[in-house]
């Protein structure tokens, strides 16, 4: 009888080994689960930057203020008659 507790011991302790830090234990879950979440997060910030191009290409292909607005702020392209002053803040 005392062999069948100590074998039944040592199998107990050998599964909550492998329960707390063998493969598929509580601590790796509890790291690919982080993993996951800052996935998770990096993927959100990237979605929403990838809604914000779609909007400025849909726009760029609609309209022509849009282009006009980026002919003027990036290349500082004016119209006809329209006059250019620069102010230089000296600071």
């Amino acid at each position: 009888m005392k062999w069948l507790w100590l074998l039944l011991t040592v199998f107990i302790v050998i599964l909550q080994t492998r329960l707390w830090v063998g493969e598929g234990s509580f601590a790796q879950v509890w790291v690919l689960q982080k993993q996951i979440d800052e996935q998770v997060a990096g993927n959100q910030l990237l979605a929403e930057r990838n809604a914000l191009l779609d909007a400025e290409v849909l726009d760029l292909k609609s309209g022509n203020e849009a282009i006009e607005e980026r002919a003027r702020n990036h290349l500082g392209m004016i119209h006809k008659g329209e006059s250019f002053y620069l102010l230089i803040d000296e600071q």
